[in-house]
């Protein structure tokens, strides 16, 4: 709620043009406060004002702490001139990410105005695909040959520090810039002042390639606990690092996209309230619209045994209990390994060993649920219910038969669907989390249906 707290402040500085007051807002909080107080409150026109009471470096600080699509809306919302300065101080991973977004023609004027140095490290990082290792890396990293003093060193370092995203690990290359070891700050801080940097250097460097995706850069910060990750390219040459905080963003970025595919929505990069209306129901309405067809199936499958329901009416009653519990049991399968699977836990590789712990699982939930399902269909059925069309009764011992076998058959499989089938689409190349839990609850609910019908006329036709 800090925006929320400062905003009133904020728009009587502007009212009265506080230049004073802006200026010491934004230089003596923290940039992610000032962002917040400003985003979504404000007119584009009205925050750049703000801004431009500090400066250039503190300004685009503050502007990468800005959500993505309001730095979209202040790109288009300035001067280029203006704009392209503050893009010179931005981080290198943060302004590449930045011009992925923006139209092409306003992103081709901007580079032009861009010193050729910072034209050419855009246009590098940009190349990358969104989900690599390579999206996510900055090219502001502190290095060391491996020839000098610890004393040179930390003399080298001081003045590569002001320009580098983090000097806590110092990498060190060779002639051709490939990556032979790390040393850290406080190993070199520690050590004896001749000593060579080659004695003092990890040789072991844990390192992802360029264009590994950004999921494993993630997993593998996180197993040996890195505060930077270097990535190098097919020849082993160093391009760049990934920081703490931009793995980070991508886990959380990533977990977004599969909570909402988990949910059948297509994922938003923008924030909820934020978000375009139509947006959003595009988003929605796509799979909404493909889930409510293949429910269609339903009705067929129903059609199918439309004899079954004639001959037996009380069988109608139970088709609600029998389905849902398939999709429920699929649901919760799929959700566990598609989890497993975003934390490295689950690959392709281990099906069978996931297939024989689902089954196992599928037949201990289904007998469970089954003899939920017998009691209560046997004990609970009232006895005008159990009346057919033809004046025949249902005999409630055979009804309790089939719903207890129905459920636990229809449990197993729901199981054994919502498990597979992320690791089929993994197999297939497409992100497991579109094996969501409506997608899953869908496909069981109509095979659900055969399974039920096929034992109810095996029982009592």
């Amino acid at each position: 709620m800090v925006d929320l707290l400062f905003a009133p402040e904020v728009r009587e500085m502007l009212q009265d043009n506080d230049d004073a007051g802006m200026r010491t807002f934004c230089e003596n909080l923290h940039p992610a406060t000032v962002a917040a107080a400003l985003a979504g409150e404000f007119e584009v026109e009205e925050v750049w004002r703000f801004l431009q009471h500090t400066n250039i470096k503190n300004q685009a600080v503050i502007f990468e702490y800005f959500p993505i699509d309001w730095q979209v809306k202040m790109v288009e919302g300035t001067g280029r001139q203006a704009m392209a300065k503050l893009i010179e101080q931005m981080s290198p991973d943060d302004r590449a990410g930045l011009m992925r977004r923006l139209m092409p023609r306003v992103q081709e004027g901007l580079l032009r105005l861009v010193d050729e140095a910072n034209r050419r490290d855009i246009a590098q990082l940009v190349n990358y695909q969104a989900s690599t290792a390579g999206a996510l890396m900055t090219t502001d990293y502190a290095w060391l040959p491996d020839n000098i003093s610890a004393a040179e060193a930390l003399d080298r370092l001081r003045l590569q520090a002001p320009d580098r995203e983090t000097i806590y690990y110092i990498f060190i290359l060779d002639d051709d810039r490939k990556l032979k070891g790390v040393v850290t700050l406080r190993d070199l801080i520690l050590a004896p002042r001749h000593a060579l940097i080659r004695d003092l250097m990890e040789e072991d460097v844990v390192h992802v390639h360029v264009g590994d995706d950004r999921r494993k850069v993630a997993q593998a910060m996180a197993r040996f606990d890195l505060l930077a990750m270097p990535v190098v390219d097919e020849q082993g040459r160093l391009v760049g690092i990934v920081t703490h905080d931009d793995a980070l963003d991508a886990v959380v970025e990533e977990a977004t996209e599969d909570v909402h595919r988990l949910g059948a929505v297509g994922p938003l990069a923008e924030n909820y309230l934020d978000a375009n209306i139509i947006t959003i129901w595009r988003k929605r309405v796509v799979w909404l619209a493909v889930l409510f067809i293949a429910e269609m199936f339903t009705f067929t499958a129903m059609a199918w045994f439309d004899d079954a329901l004639k001959a037996v009416t009380v069988l109608a009653l139970f088709v609600p209990l029998c389905i849902s519990t398939g999709g429920n049991s699929g649901s919760q399968a799929a959700t566990l390994i598609i989890r497993a699977m975003a934390l490295g836990q689950v690959t392709v590789q281990d099906w069978f060993r996931v297939l024989r712990h689902e089954l196992l699982l599928g037949i201990l939930l289904g007998l469970a649920l089954g003899a939920i399902g017998l009691v209560r269909a046997y004990f609970l059925t009232p006895d005008h219910v159990l009346a057919n069309t033809d004046g025949s009764h249902t005999d409630p011992l055979r009804l309790a038969l089939v719903i207890g076998q129905a459920v636990t058959a229809i449990c197993i499989w729901g199981t054994l669907i919502g498990s597979m089938l992320p690791l089929v689409f993994r197999r297939l190349g497409v992100d497991p989390g579109f094996a969501s839990s409506p997608f899953v609850a869908t496909f069981v609910d109509v095979t659900g249906i055969v399974i039920y019908f096929l034992i109810a006329k095996a029982w009592l036709l």
